[in-house]
């Protein structure tokens, strides 16, 4: 296995592992700040968008990749 391909596999899984932590941290902060319903949401939704601006990046890495010829 070459160090390439350990990247392409290591990187997506660790990070799937970090990310669901981080949505486990942001549950348990606005838990343990009694924060409500709206508190809840604006966490999620303030934090939450890190991890989608990184998800989408990984979208659109794809789409470009298909779209070039090789």
């Amino acid at each position: 296995m070459t160090e390439k391909e350990f990247v392409d596999i290591a990187l997506p899984v660790g990070l799937t592992f970090t990310i669901g932590y981080m949505v486990f941290i942001m549950y348990k902060l606005g838990k343990d700040s009694k924060a409500g319903k709206f508190g809840m949401a604006i966490i999620f939704l303030a934090l939450g968008l890190g991890i989608f601006g990184f998800i989408l990046k990984f979208f659109i890495k794809l789409y470009l990749q298909a779209d070039m010829p090789e």
